[in-house]
């Protein structure tokens, strides 16, 4: 029984511990965000990588996504003879869930995951180690312009996101099952106020801050070898989906 209680003890002090080395992270990277020399080129260069690179996924999912929304919609929204309502429901669905939620996966697989391979990677060959030996601030170098990069291109991803799934939604309700035009965008204009805006805007800023922060660190920290790159790939793509979701439902519920 005591080497049971000791081993959970152990458990728990070590996952209390890596917490507070995350959080510690975090602070360095965002407070030397601020401090100058000023990263510029670094930070545009991450946009392109971030927003741009991550551009046609988010695209196509989007509108795919728009499309299977307008059809399951339209099918639910029928059996009330509320077909005009289908404009609201997607609307709402996307500016508020599903294009925050939806564009921040798709960062992480295709940024997310080349971020933490690629710091990994500078890790194992020593990379970080040269920066440090030539006084320059790995964190502030590597991480800060990610970070900055990344809340400026989370945003306007997921109102691409937003605006092409409901356009998709559009085609499929109105172009192919029938649904009027004008109630389409009616039951929009009558539903949509500035809350739901805001709403999926808070949520793709700190979903952006939340995949940079660990895919950084866990490829930051990975273990110099080439499992150990593998490993932090994995864990930062599981721990930012992980992450996202539950901070989707904490934000929600606080701003509902």
């Amino acid at each position: 029984m005591l080497f049971l209680l000791s081993q959970i003890g152990r458990f728990t002090l070590r996952q209390l511990s890596e917490m507070g080395r995350i959080f510690l992270f975090l602070l360095s990277a965002v407070g030397l965000a601020f401090r100058p020399p000023a990263k510029l080129r670094l930070v545009v260069y991450h946009l392109k990588t971030i927003g741009v690179d991550s551009l046609s996924v988010v695209l196509l999912s989007g509108f795919f996504t728009g499309m299977v929304m307008g059809f399951q919609f339209y099918y639910s929204l029928r059996k009330f003879n509320a077909e005009s309502w289908l404009g609201s429901a997607a609307a709402l669905s996307l500016l508020r869930e599903l294009g925050p939620v939806l564009s921040a996966f798709m960062v992480t697989g295709r940024t997310g995951s080349a971020m933490a391979a690629e710091l990994g990677t500078m890790r194992a060959t020593e990379q970080i180690d040269a920066l440090s030996s030539m006084a320059i601030n790995p964190v502030k170098y590597l991480v800060s312009p990610r970070i900055i990069a990344s809340l400026i291109a989370m945003p306007l991803l997921t109102a691409i996101f937003d605006v092409v799934g409901i356009f998709g939604a559009y085609i499929i309700g109105v172009g192919l099952l029938g649904v009027s035009s004008g109630s389409y965008f009616a039951g929009m204009d009558t539903s949509v106020v500035f809350q739901d805006v805001y709403s999926g805007f808070v949520k793709s800023l700190s979903f952006g801050l939340i995949i940079t922060w660990v895919c950084c660190y866990k490829g930051f920290n990975a273990p110099p070898m080439a499992t150990g790159v593998s490993k932090a790939t994995t864990e930062s793509v599981v721990l930012s989906f992980v992450l996202v979701l539950v901070w989707d439902y904490f934000l929600t519920s606080i701003m509902l």
